[in-house]
This record gives C-alpha cells, sequence and structure tokens, in this order.
C-alpha cells in the first residue's frame, strides 16, 4: 500500500484507518509492503512525485493507494494504470477542502481499477458507480464512568479549522455559567496560526483554567474514561471516527451536521447544523440543564456499543473488494 507518512505527532484518523487495514489484510494472508511516501501531499514537490513515479514504476502487480497521495498526481498515477491495477482508497475527496484539485482526482480515479471509500457520504461525494464502502472500524472498550456524568467535555482530533474548535470555544463561552470543562485532544503542528488564533480566543474569554488544549496524550484512555460527552463540531467530516470512539465506551456525542456525521452518529447523539454557534450553544444548553436528555443520550450511546463495526469487518470487506478483480487474486 502506498500512503502518506504517519508522522506518531500528527497521526490522523486516515493514517490510523490505512495502518489497521494493512494489518488485517496481512492478517487475512495478502503480502502486503507498506510503502509511506514523505511529502506535502497532495501538492508533493518534485522528490516527493518521483519517489511515488518510482515505486509505480517498480513491477506490474496490483497497488492500493491512500487517495491523498494519488489524487493531487494525475500526471504521475494515471500513465501507470494502463500497465498495473490500480486501487485508491478514498478518506476525504480532495475537492471539499481544495476544488482545484477535483479534476485531477476524477481524473485518478477514472482510471482506477477499485475505487474504495471511507464512509457512504464520501461515496455519494464521489458521484461515480460501484464504489466500494469500508468504513472504519473501532475497537470495543470499557463503558468510560465519566466525572460527574455532565460537564467533562472531550472534542478529540487534530487542532485546525476542519475540526472546529473555535466554534467550540464561542459556544460554550456563551454557557460559563455552567462548570464544564474541556479537553481538546489532538495533533497541534498542522495549522499553527489557527492554534495561536485559538490559544488567544480562550485567554480573550478568559476560559484558560477550563479549556485545557493538550496536543496528542499517551493517557487517552484515561482522557476517554473520564468524559462525560464528545463534542465534535467539524466543518467537514468524512466520517468521524472518533463518534464511534465515544460509542464504544457508551459516551453521548453532541456533532455538527457536516459531512459523514449523520451517518456516524445516527440514532446515538445530537447533530446541530454545522457552523451555527448560536444552535450548538442551545443543545449544549439542554445537555446540562435537563436530566431527562442526558439520560437518553447515555443510552442511545450504550445501545451504538452493540452495532458498531469492527476492525477486521473493514478489513474483510477491503480484502473482498481487492479480491474481486481478476488482477488482484485471493491470498494462498
Amino acid at each position: 500500500m502506498v500512503r502518506p507518512v504517519a508522522e506518531a505527532a500528527l497521526v490522523s484518523g486516515g493514517d490510523v484507518y490505512d495502518a489497521r487495514v494493512i494489518a488485517g489484510l496481512r492478517e487475512l494472508g495478502w503480502a502486503v509492503e507498506d510503502a509511506q511516501v514523505p511529502g506535502s501531499w497532495p501538492r508533493p514537490a518534485l522528490p516527493a512525485r518521483r519517489r511515488l513515479d518510482a515505486l509505480l514504476a517498480d513491477g506490474d502487480g496490483p497497488v492500493l493507494l491512500d487517495g491523498l497521495v494519488a489524487g493531487g498526481v494525475p500526471d504521475v498515477v494515471v500513465p501507470h494504470a494502463a500497465r498495473r491495477p490500480l486501487a485508491v482508497l478514498v478518506h476525504l475527496p480532495l475537492g471539499e477542502e481544495a476544488p482545484d484539485l477535483d479534476a485531477g482526482e476524477k481524473a485518478v480515479l477514472h482510471h482506477a481499477a477499485c475505487v474504495i471509500a471511507t464512509s457512504p457520504w464520501t461515496a455519494r461525494r464521489l458521484g461515480m458507480p460501484d464504489v466500494v464502502v469500508a468504513v472504519p472500524g473501532v475497537d470495543l472498550a470499557p463503558p468510560a464512568a465519566g466525572t460527574d456524568g455532565v460537564h467533562r467535555l472531550l472534542c478529540l482530533g487534530a487542532v485546525t479549522p476542519t475540526k472546529g474548535q473555535d466554534l467550540l470555544v464561542e459556544a460554550l463561552a456563551a454557557l460559563r455559567e455552567h462548570p464544564w470543562t474541556l479537553d481538546l485532544v489532538g495533533p497541534i503542528g498542522r495549522a499553527p496560526g489557527f492554534v495561536a488564533d485559538l490559544r488567544d480566543r480562550i485567554d480573550r474569554h478568559g476560559l484558560t483554567d477550563r479549556v485545557r488544549l493538550h496536543g496528542p496524550r499517551a493517557d487517552l484512555e484515561d482522557i476517554w474514561h473520564a468524559t462525560d460527552l464528545l463534542v465534535a463540531f467539524s466543518r467537514v467530516e468524512t466520517y468521524g471516527m472518533v463518534v464511534s470512539e465515544a460509542f464504544a465506551r457508551g459516551i453521548p456525542v453532541i456533532a455538527s451536521a457536516a459531512g459523514g456525521l449523520p451517518d456516524t452518529v445516527a440514532n446515538g447523539g445530537v447533530l446541530t447544523p454545522p457552523e451555527d454557534v448560536p444552535a450548538l450553544v442551545a443543545t449544549l444548553h439542554r445537555w446540562f440543564a435537563e436530566p431527562t436528555l442526558r439520560d437518553g443520550l447515555r443510552i442511545s450511546a450504550s445501545r451504538q456499543r452493540c452495532s458498531l463495526t469492527a476492525w477486521t469487518q473493514t478489513s474483510r470487506r477491503v480484502d473482498r473488494a481487492l479480491a474481486e478483480l481478476p488482477a488482484f487474486p485471493p491470498p494462498a
């Protein structure tokens, strides 16, 4: 599999997905080479483009490419599709964040022997026939104890404009009468300007003692275990793996209705309009003020634990998609 380099301090949901699928395919008998390509994907410099070209030129067997690597460089990828089967794994269509890359990505996908999307929403956005959907899995975890059942909030993900932490801070600034605390956990190196602005915003609202901007945490399981509510107010979201992680622990969720989040949240949480801070304020106020709402969401989140996708199911779906292609013979 050809994918971007997964840096430990900046690991994303897509990195986790790729790594788990590689491990799962190996367990199913596939001989998978994990080719991690450094570069500023999807807009790589010349050395990264040459490295990808060399990888694709080496051999004539099937290749599974992460869409972040493949979609932005059609001039590199498409010529190889004529002599070896290419399967492309799309997490987020590039055009969602970079419209100028949309046409090139479509060209790559048109020439691919197989297109795999990591969510139903992504498959719909691609607008192509025969897209295989293999949603992310999750590992079932012990139910979270929480703190007081109400006020300890978690927002988990890279601190970037996409994840909307600035909107969440604005909403909570209007709810300071409630004794909430917020843990912002995730990589802080991807958008330094946004992180600096976020710190200023937190300080300006006088919330430095209530909003904890952690960065990545080795003790994430301890934070999960103490969490009462996950808030995922993303501007763009393909699937929302953190929502499944919360449900795996019976933690209720309030999320924006952005991208694939409605598919993931389903009946286990509350959705609010994307980027609508007043709507989020109203929803969070209800969470703080209405025990009946909280009880119902906890029951719904606990029920979701019984229907979550395991990573073995994800790997088997990818396995079937590859094995159905003549150029991808099943493993011995």
